[in-house]
């Protein structure tokens, strides 16, 4: 089976342990999983799976360690129409801003010609204390949409 690259951004470590968690269901079902935390564009392939975990910070932004990604991908617009996506975000409903972050990687990934494959989850973690019960069910619809 395919390859797929987890790209996760995290600012406390949750968006961490979601990717490392959903990567292993997704090994478990036969995939090969490459995660990246926080890489640089050149890190990641111009093809393939991609499945990005992000948390958001502040005020709707990505979290620091995902910010030069989004930033390379305006900069040099790559042609990213090989590329099938997943998206999972993490943030809290009590913030009008809710989920910012995985919205805006996910409309400058799909500018950009990647497909989206599925819908993007979006997690509360004030209804979720551990985001990654939610993130399994999702992983595992979302490995039925691969197959």
């Amino acid at each position: 089976m395919s390859t797929i690259t987890l790209i996760s951004g995290s600012t406390l470590g949750s968006a961490e342990y979601v990717a490392e968690h959903v990567a292993e269901k997704l090994e478990e079902a036969g995939f090969s999983t490459q995660t990246l935390h926080g890489p640089e564009l050149y890190e990641v392939p111009a093809e393939g799976i991609w499945l990005v975990v992000c948390s958001t910070h502040g005020a709707g932004e990505l979290p620091d360690n995902l910010q030069p990604f989004l930033e390379q991908l305006e900069e040099q617009q790559p042609d990213l129409s090989k590329v099938q996506f997943g998206a999972l975000g993490l943030g809290s409903s009590e913030y009008d801003t809710f989920c910012g972050a995985i919205r805006s990687l996910d409309q400058k990934l799909t500018a950009l010609g990647a497909k989206r494959i599925g819908d993007r989850m979006e997690i509360d973690v004030t209804q979720h204390e551990i985001p990654e019960d939610p993130a399994e069910i999702w992983v595992i619809n979302w490995i039925n949409l691969l197959k």
